[in-house]
């Protein structure tokens, strides 16, 4: 059975790429997942305030509490010395991920990664806006403008990992496009504080996806499959191979694990893979490009259960 893909203009194996997490941070674990049928992985992402300069102590007392240089998992120089030894241990595509929300001096960090050898960039942006004075449009904007500093400054293809908190997100995506992007990420995952009511605080809290997660992509996969040019990647809520299945039928390229990893281990992909060949096989389809996309906005025989008609029509279905 054929499972290779095309990925930002790389060719990957299988459709299965290892999202941006701690999961490569042991060369070892990422050949593992390699043999187990990964297509490629993302590195941890490299945070823009770790190359930013700091504002003076009297300025930030007010300003958010980012943590120390010494906290981060990996320093600049660290970062690039990983990634060189990532490339020596995989032969499959290893891309560096850039988390950041505005322009800056730490999207030149780009061209380093570039020389150390990444495959590709996956430009990961997470901005949580709390001044009223700062519109919509502004910070979209300032994400064009980033898109388009990491693309001038490398050769290899960039990925743009956005939320699903936008007012327009199809708009968003074509100008993402337009800016230098070669493919869109749907969607970030947001961690949110959780309150603690003994203490009285705001705590932060991880929490591993599931598979609920994953129709909030499905829909803008198919929305966005039809009109974007370049590659569309499905990030949360992958647990099995149906939901890979789906995701590509929307029109996804690739899937990103995470969260199924980090609760299976790395032999989950072989039952991913298995999974994905076994529905393939009772088809007598030969590669994913022969389903991708038949379900999305275009191709769909029901093109509005994507739109507002279906929450119409579940509302009034639904017996409480």
């Amino acid at each position: 059975m054929n499972l290779t893909t095309s990925y930002l203009g790389l060719r990957l194996r299988s459709p299965f790429v290892v999202g941006a997490s701690p999961l490569c941070d042991d060369p070892h674990q990422a050949r593992q997942l390699e043999d187990a049928g990964a297509g490629a992985v993302v590195m941890r992402s490299f945070f823009e305030e770790q190359l930013e300069p700091r504002p003076p102590p009297a300025a930030s007392d007010a300003a958010p509490a980012f943590p120390e240089y010494a906290d981060y998992q990996l320093s600049p120089a660290g970062y690039l010395r990983h990634l060189e030894n990532l490339k020596e241990t995989l032969t499959i595509p290893v891309i560096a991920s850039l988390n950041g929300h505005q322009p800056g001096v730490w999207t030149e960090f780009a061209r380093l990664l570039e020389q150390a050898g990444a495959d590709a960039i996956e430009l990961n942006f997470y901005q949580v806006v709390t001044d009223p004075a700062i519109a919509a449009d502004q910070v979209e904007t300032a994400m064009l403008a980033t898109v388009g500093e990491v693309a001038a400054a490398v050769r290899i293809p960039l990925a743009v990992k956005i939320s699903p908190f936008h007012s327009s997100i199809a708009q968003l995506a074509v100008a993402l496009e337009l800016a230098g992007a070669d493919g869109i990420v749907v969607f970030n995952r947001f961690f949110q504080p959780d309150i603690d009511i003994e203490d009285l605080v705001a705590r932060p809290v991880l929490q591993l996806s599931d598979s609920a997660e994953l129709l909030l992509r499905l829909r803008w996969l198919a929305i966005l499959s039809p009109q974007l040019r370049g590659s569309l990647a499905a990030s949360g809520g992958i647990h099995g191979s149906a939901d890979a299945i789906k995701a590509v039928l929307a029109g996804a390229d690739v899937v990103q694990l995470v969260s199924v990893l980090l609760r299976h281990g790395p032999h989950v992909l072989t039952t991913l893979r298995r999974g994905l060949e076994l529905w393939m096989q009772q088809r007598g389809l030969t590669e994913p490009g022969e389903f991708r996309g038949r379900l999305n906005l275009a191709r769909c025989p029901d093109p509005g259960a994507y739109e507002r008609a279906n929450y119409i029509r579940v509302l009034h279905s639904r017996r409480f």
